[in-house]
């Protein structure tokens, strides 16, 4: 979850770091430090933001140096506890990212042996093992010291006397970032080093990897080992606000390019096929979609858009919760979505089916990650950067990857597929169309900004659709929020309902409109206020509502893709009114990817 870089080259480090960091906050940003090394290494660190640690900071001359902004796991937020970390002779600093499990056993040792410590952190023993273990040779001393650590961990280390880099990884990510005239880049995410160069080199588990000013060399337990290079086609400028007072709206009004993006060369002119340059897997018996948090919300929809479609009983599962027999049988297929592609949970279960022979898809916005290693066959998004750490754009492109898939594995009538394509042409036309409305909705986010709970309600397809709003309104506004199934409102939370407790309602054209309606009233007659989403020429729904959002009418497999667009808008007003953290909501980072 935190933020790595690391630098050598032949530019001043501290800025190169500090530049690179604020493309990281989004991964951690609790507290956050550099290291340069010089006649020695000089380290600064501070419990708040990069910028903070810019203004504060002392000059350091050097042309190596590392960074680190934090996630905290062990230890509390303190200047003590940011990293980096060194041990306690001053030669070894290490900065690091996922969990080590046996720390405590290895810092008792340690302290026995005479090491003190100084934080609270389980990073902080790999310091000192690198310097235990070293006897003149820095690459072997981290090979040692890894294999002592049980866990998992992405961590870039720096020596006094060796002007050069070591990268080591266990299920964190970790990536190459290549310009031999320049200088070569060691990090957790390519955003640290794109404004240098566009070549990166993922990392694998149990590589070790050495960055000179001059080049990189990887080895592993077998010897030195090649990986393939990967040209990163996001450009820098798209990582940075381009006048949006926050990225998370940048994002959001990024997603009418990207949906077309994602779209663009994938929908045949004939009817009713698409072109996804991907494997056909025949007589599939079954489907299992695994994902966290948001990528969860989008597969929930994928479940039912690829059951209609297809035919093939498909179901979406929390990856933390899998237990995968199921999915395992030969006839069946797992898709892993995951937006970073570095997910912890999501990897594991990847990881897990993959080793007992499970034929794995994957969805991912980042070419390279470590989901398309455990996938024979990659579908990817084409959101480009998210910085934001509520996820936005990714999912739109997520429900279009999904979209397409169904109409590739589709048993329906052509003409179903024929049109959902259509559709899907139309689909960034009707997102502009809520971008338009935005006065309005920031109108009645004016109003919502004053209540603290919420309750937000659908049927069918569009539950996943308040699942995920609510789950933007917990992230960024820090409303209590909660979603159901509008059915079930009668089972128990109508207890909560009063002229503060207000319910936000999808309301589409589809057969849940009648059922709806009946929520809604019943709503009502508790005394609670009702905001409907509902279509442009839907009149009646005004006279059962306090105040309504307009989305466009589309087919109901595409609605939850519209209804999001207005909910995220939503909360991040509403956010905006309560003057919270938008881009960095307190104690979450994007990445998870610590289990």
């Amino acid at each position: 979850m935190c933020g790595i870089i690391g630098y050598v080259g032949n530019k001043e480090a501290k800025q190169v770091l500090l530049k690179g960091l604020k493309r990281l906050q989004y991964r951690g940003y609790d507290s956050c430090g550099i290291a340069v090394r010089n006649d020695g290494i000089t380290i600064h660190k501070n419990v708040g933001t990069v910028e903070e640690l810019e203004r504060t900071s002392p000059k350091l001359k050097g042309r190596a140096g590392i960074g680190h902004t934090r996630w905290a796991t062990h230890g509390g937020v303190s200047q003590l506890n940011a990293h980096p970390h060194l041990d306690c002779t001053g030669t070894v600093a290490v900065v690091h990212n996922g969990v080590i499990t046996n720390y405590a056993e290895l810092k008792e040792h340690l302290t026995k042996e005479g090491h003190v410590f100084r934080s609270d952190t389980d990073s902080e023993v790999i310091s000192h093992l690198i310097e235990k273990h070293y006897r003149g040779n820095f690459e072997e001393a981290v090979s040692r010291a890894v294999r002592d650590l049980s866990g998992s961990f992405a961590i870039v280390v720096m020596h006094r006397d060796h002007p050069k880099l070591i990268g080591a990884r266990r299920e964190c990510p970790l990536i190459l970032g290549k310009n031999e005239r320049a200088g070569n880049f060691i990090a957790s995410d390519v955003l640290a080093f794109l404004e240098h160069t566009d070549r990166a080199v993922y990392l694998e588990d149990g590589d070790i990897a050495v960055a000179t000013d001059t080049g990189v060399t990887i080895t592993n337990s077998d010897g030195p080992v090649e990986r393939s290079e990967v040209r990163i086609e996001w450009g820098a400028e798209e990582s940075k606000k381009a006048g949006y007072e926050h990225f998370m709206l940048k994002e959001i009004h990024e997603q009418p390019k990207v949906i077309d993006r994602t779209l663009s060369g994938r929908i045949k002119a004939v009817e009713p096929g698409v072109e996804l340059e991907l494997k056909h897997y025949d007589n599939l018996s079954g489907i299992t979609l695994i994902a966290c948090g948001t990528s969860y919300h989008a597969a929930l929809v994928g479940e039912q858009v690829i059951s209609e479609l297809t035919g093939i009983p498909a179901r979406a599962v929390i990856a933390s919760e899998f237990k995968g027999a199921d999915a395992l049988r030969p006839e069946s297929l797992l898709i892993g979505i995951s937006q970073s592609g570095e997910t912890a949970d999501t990897l594991r279960a990847l990881k897990t089916s993959h080793e007992a022979g499970a034929r794995i898809l994957a969805i991912t916005n980042v070419p390279g990650s470590t989901i398309s290693r455990y996938a024979d066959q990659t579908l990817y998004t084409y959101a480009g950067p998210e910085v934001a750490v509520a996820a936005t754009k990714t999912f739109t492109t997520q429900l279009v990857a999904l979209y397409l898939l169904a109409i590739a594995y589709s048993k329906a009538p052509a003409y179903a597929a024929a049109r959902l394509k259509d559709d899907l042409r139309a689909l960034s036309g009707k997102v502009e169309s809520i971008l338009e409305s935005e006065p309005q909705i920031m109108e009645q986010a004016g109003y919502l900004s004053h209540f603290h709970n919420a309750f937000l309600i659908a049927r069918g397809i569009n539950y996943p659709a308040v699942l995920e709003g609510a789950l933007k309104l917990k992230e960024v506004a820090y409303v209590h929020a909660e979603a159901f199934p509008a059915g079930e409102l009668k089972h128990g939370p109508f207890a909560l309902l009063s002229a503060v407790t207000p319910v936000i309602a999808i309301v589409p054209e589809d057969d849940t409109r009648e059922p709806m309606l009946t929520s809604i009233k019943e709503v009502k007659a508790r005394g609670a206020p009702v905001l409907a989403l509902a279509t442009e020429n839907d009149e009646a729904i005004e006279q059962l509502v306090d105040t309504v959002i307009r989305v466009p009418a589309a087919q109901a497999m595409l609605s939850p893709l519209l209804n999001v667009t207005a909910l995220q808008l939503l909360a991040y007003y509403i956010a905006r009114e309560r003057g919270c953290p938008i881009d960095m909501p307190v104690n979450l980072a994007k990445s998870v990817t610590v289990p």
